[in-house]
């Protein structure tokens, strides 16, 4: 894993990016205060080509069943590019470019483009996927790991889904949808007229996570984080809800995380 690390500045606010890391954002720091859990895993790391967990890590691929490695037995899950080393196509001192050549094993070629744009009060994450060949079922998301406290009251999740997906035993959306439920929750919420949560760290911080996608995963089962992660499609979506990325059309997304001081 190559360890070069980009840092984007923007008045008191400051990313870091690593591309030898899976193409993450290793840190996001506001005036100082470190926003996202650190270490190798952590951060902000995309997930492509596909979000969450695929069922016993197969999908139909046309007529053909693919078979996935399964890194989260009984299940693959979050993608193949967040194992790989990306590369710098550009910097500049608020924005960076990393692409990434989708290879085994996932079974088409491709490529994946991140943009992390850095203002004074915005980070905005933007993802492409692409193909120069033949067409296949792809996802595109962000799985960021917050702080669940940065030093005073534990953050505070607002949000207003228009369903939850129900939860299997295998973690796996069910096909129904509930009204949503009490946390915690490792679970997938739709928002139709787009994501749109906020994380309120009392008398500290708001930060907003919003997306043209109308799909979130919300995770805080963990006591050092939570994870609020904006994605074309649900868990398994590669399944029941395939996008497909043609060589005319890539398939795009974008979240942006809004913040203000309170």
């Amino acid at each position: 894993m190559s360890d070069e690390e980009i840092t984007l500045t923007a008045g008191d606010a400051e990313a870091t990016v690593q591309p030898g890391n899976g193409g993450r954002v290793g840190g996001l720091r506001i005036g100082g205060v470190e926003l996202l859990r650190q270490g190798e895993r952590f951060g902000c790391f995309p997930m492509v080509p596909w979000c969450g967990r695929v069922r016993d890590g197969r999908f139909l691929d046309g007529g053909v069943v693919r078979q996935l490695p399964l890194n989260a037995p009984p299940h693959a899950i979050h993608g193949t590019a967040r194992d790989r080393a990306w590369r710098t196509a550009r910097t500049s001192t608020a924005e960076a470019v990393l692409t990434c050549e989708l290879t085994d094993p996932w079974p088409r070629p491709g490529r994946v483009t991140q943009v992390v744009a850095l203002t004074e009060d915005t980070l905005t994450l933007t993802m492409s996927v692409e193909t120069y060949e033949s067409s296949f079922p792809a996802q595109i998301g962000w799985h960021p790991w917050f702080n669940r406290n940065l030093g005073g009251e534990d953050v505070r999740l607002d949000f207003d889904p228009a369903w939850q997906e129900e939860r299997g035993a295998d973690h796996l959306p069910t096909g129904n949808r509930l009204d949503p439920q009490p946390g915690p929750w490792d679970d997938c919420f739709g928002m139709p007229g787009g994501v749109d949560v906020t994380l309120t760290w009392p008398g500290q911080l708001e930060l907003k996570v919003t997306s043209r996608e109308e799909w979130v995963v919300v995770y805080d089962e963990q006591a050092e984080a939570v994870c609020v992660e904006p994605q074309t499609g649900p868990p398994n979506g590669l399944n029941t809800l395939p996008r497909l990325v043609t060589p005319l059309e890539p398939l795009e997304a974008t979240t942006t995380w809004r913040w203000r001081r309170l």
